[in-house]
């Protein structure tokens, strides 16, 4: 379903850094970093929208934090 090029070109468009990947789980996982209003804003891409043809039955956000440095300079897919 695309569902991470998708993601990628929407973290970019929104301005967030970060990667994506799938897990053998068929599901997605990834990192966002970015002031907060951008992180809000992929969260709720992530939990809403999604690429055209995916099916988002849940999304779960843990281990969130506030950072004084960003740890990624861009958003890629992850393999």
């Amino acid at each position: 379903v695309c569902f991470r090029m998708y993601t990628e070109d929407e973290a970019r468009k929104i301005g967030v850094v970060g990667w994506v990947k799938n897990t053998s789980k068929g599901t997605v996982t990834g990192q966002v970093q970015g002031p907060e209003e951008k992180v809000n804003s992929m969260k709720s891409w992530l939990s809403n929208v999604g690429s055209p043809s995916s099916r988002i039955d849940r999304t779960n956000f843990s281990n969130e934090k506030t950072i004084s440095k960003l740890e990624y300079s861009s958003f890629n897919i992850r393999y």
